[in-house]
């Protein structure tokens, strides 16, 4: 049997400046906007949408909206996804017409939850733009989907693995890549 080999691709400290160049081009495209709201798809895109947004209020003392988005049942996945029927729930305590969305979630991948969690949205309002920002894009798209913010862009074969881990989850911050 052949044992799969794991290659740290980001440290906690790598995050964090990734996370901080994120914020900085966000608020580059977005300065003049007062219409700005961050919604972070759940688990990890929430906690890398707060993140985000705490780096935004210490340098800019701007106040951004921010929601979480369960898109469990817009998934066209769900029966496998969810076997005893448990749905978590949206919170997204913030008129989101004519808003101006970030989009968070960590690892773009095949684009079926963006392509989800963009359906979830239209379902809740119209909103001026949607734009998604990621942590790692790891490639392998199925739809044509693509992140206009992205920390970390990676090509990964079939089969190839991303676990993001970060400490509001998983007790510590770290991306690691196998197969």
């Amino acid at each position: 049997m052949k044992k799969s080999k794991n290659v740290r691709l980001l440290t906690a400290s790598e995050i964090k400046k990734n996370l901080e160049r994120m914020s900085r081009e966000i608020l580059r495209q977005n300065k003049a906007s007062d219409s700005l709201a961050f919604i972070g798809i759940r688990t990890r895109g929430l906690f890398l949408a707060q993140r985000v947004r705490g780096m935004i209020q210490k340098s800019e003392h701007k106040e951004i909206p921010l929601g979480e988005m369960d898109i469990s049942l817009y998934r066209d996945d769900l029966n496998a996804l969810l076997p005893e029927g448990k749905v978590d729930h949206t919170s997204i305590p913030f008129d989101i017409n004519n808003k101006t969305i970030i989009l968070f979630d960590d690892v773009l991948h095949t684009g079926r939850t963006v392509r989800a969690a963009v359906d979830h949205l239209i379902d809740l309002g119209r909103p001026r733009a949607i734009h998604l920002a990621v942590l790692i894009d790891r490639g392998g798209r199925e739809f044509p989907i693509a992140a206009n913010f992205i920390a970390r862009k990676i090509n990964l074969p079939q089969g190839g693995e991303v676990r993001l881990k970060l400490k509001e989850v998983d007790g510590r911050d770290e991306v690691v890549v196998g197969k």
